[in-house]
């Protein structure tokens, strides 16, 4: 086992890392950027470095700084978390020339699944069947008599994209110039290449993924989907695990489907394989993410699995202390990904002081989050603020308990998207369990204005702010308290006469 590994990460996920060393006895080592000195994740590890300025490309990005912290504090090993450098075949690379092992897959298997075209053919190679499409297109015309023979609607897809970048949906012939140009452009400025393909736009599906674990010794362990069809632009927003559409005979199907994709390509780690599911039941390969998922934790809590921890586990060179037959699915679980944006203004990006935070408990809830009283939300980086999780015996218990944690979820000083989640989560479509990927589109509307609840909490952010400029930190509040004057000013304002207990802790805000 690793004596020190170094999180390259921030956040939740970097946090969540650090607790996984903690109880395998591995000192954790942090990085930070100069925004990021006093978050959690820094105060937690056994060692922290500051690794930068505040943007990205600067700090957590930076292959050659996070190296050289690697070295200078001695680690055996290097988690990359999700996003950033999780899923960067040259850091991996990197780590590897410096004699330091990366938690995750080989570099050549990293840049064969990052590369959307080629994992087209490699999964094509393993029988696996992917949605109709092309290779790199070479110029309009050939993208207009792909695009002819595919038939329309089409997506425009970046080979080296993720998370909806460098994609734009095409439902004209006329339109695909266009839709070729700005993808071009939008993927070389972000992935660095500016190679796109077509892509068959299916109508309606559900966005499928698969979670997979596979050790050094040849043991392929695949632990069940998950259901990821509420997105929006292309994001996830809500998962569960299991899928209301995954009947026992489709799962085999799926979970066979995935052990010859991972058996195939020599995968080692954790990893997700994501298949698009029509109405008819067709599965089709959309992409293989090779790391940690941000919705891992519904995984976990139905299969008792620590992904994290396993994950680690198999970069020492252990092998998996289970078998496909030790997994059974046990119940339902949910995951509402708690983000800093409004969606009362088109979720517009929230930034600024959380200056307070109230954490849901209770049967059944897991919170992942980094928040504190006082932490500073900026532009910097990902508007993800926390994971809300759910288990029930049933879906129908999981949604319950969700819907409670959503209410007593508080976090004061910026707006978040709890009010989104409680509308979907409220709806019937969602209840029923009919969904597609087009779900958010075409059924969520804000509620017209923000009720006297989202007033009080704004009223409440200011005192509470006003409250810690004036007085010292560790001095309890006595007195007129944020509370007390927050209802006073509720009861005289637009919500007159609602108590400010219910005003304030019945609805996230």
């Amino acid at each position: 086992m690793f004596r020190k590994l170094l999180v390259a990460n921030r956040g939740e996920i970097a946090l969540r890392v650090v607790r996984a060393c903690r109880e395998l006895g591995i000192r954790a080592v942090a990085v930070y950027s100069e925004a990021d000195r006093n978050d959690l994740h820094v105060r937690h590890a056994d060692e922290a470095y500051c690794i930068g300025p505040p943007p990205a490309r600067e700090s957590y990005l930076n292959i050659r700084r996070i190296i050289e912290v690697a070295k200078k504090a001695r680690v055996d090993a290097v988690h990359p978390g999700y996003g950033f450098l999780a899923e960067n075949a040259d850091f991996a690379q990197a780590c590897l020339d410096n004699g330091i092992i990366f938690v995750g897959p080989p570099p050549e298997v990293i840049r064969s699944m990052g590369d959307k075209l080629r994992a087209r053919h490699i999964m094509q190679e393993a029988g696996v069947p992917v949605v109709p499409g092309t290779q790199e297109l070479s110029d309009q015309a050939e993208a207009a008599e792909a695009a002819t023979r595919i038939g329309f609607p089409i997506l425009v897809k970046a080979a080296a994209g993720g998370g909806g970048r460098g994609m734009r949906t095409v439902f004209r012939a006329e339109e695909l110039p266009a839709a070729l140009e700005r993808a071009r452009r939008e993927a070389a400025s972000a992935f660095g290449s500016g190679v796109v393909y077509l892509e068959k736009y299916l109508e309606p599906v559900r966005h499928i993924e698969v979670q997979v674990i596979a050790d050094a010794y040849g043991n392929v362990v695949v632990l069940g989907e998950r259901e990821c069809s509420i997105q929006r632009r292309h994001q996830k927003i809500i998962e569960e695990a299991p899928s209301t559409a995954v009947d026992d005979a489709l799962r085999e199907r799926l979970m066979e489907l995935a052990r010859r994709a991972v058996t195939h390509v020599g995968y080692r780690s954790v990893g997700t394989l994501e298949f698009l599911l029509d109405r008819e039941g067709s599965i089709n390969f959309l992409e293989m993410n090779t790391r940690l998922q941000v919705e891992h934790p519904v995984t976990e809590m139905v299969t008792g699995v620590d992904l994290v921890a396993d994950q680690i586990m198999v970069a020492a060179g252990e092998r998996l202390s289970y078998r496909q037959e030790d997994i059974r699915l046990r119940g339902w679980a949910i995951e509402c990904r708690i983000t800093a944006e409004d969606p009362f203004q088109n979720f517009l990006p929230s930034v600024g002081t959380v200056t307070f935070v109230s954490v849901p408990g209770g049967p059944g809830v897991r919170v992942d989050s980094a928040l504190y009283d006082g932490m500073e939300v900026t532009y910097y980086y990902d508007p993800l603020i926390a994971k809300l999780v759910t288990w029930g015996r049933d879906r129908r218990q999981a949604i319950a308990r969700m819907r409670r944690a959503l209410r007593e979820f508080k976090i004061v000083g910026i707006s978040t998207n709890i009010p989104f989640h409680l509308q979907v989560l409220e709806d019937p479509r969602f209840v029923s369990g009919r969904l597609d990927t087009r779900y958010v589109e075409k059924h969520y509307r804000p509620r017209a204005e923000r009720g006297a609840e989202e007033a009080a909490a704004v009223v409440l952010a200011a005192l509470l702010a006003h409250q810690r400029r004036a007085r010292p930190r560790t001095t309890p509040l006595a007195g007129d308290s944020p509370w007390r004057l927050g209802g006073r000013l509720v009861q005289r304002g637009p919500g007159a006469g609602i108590p400010v207990e219910r005003a304030l802790w019945r609805r996230g805000t």
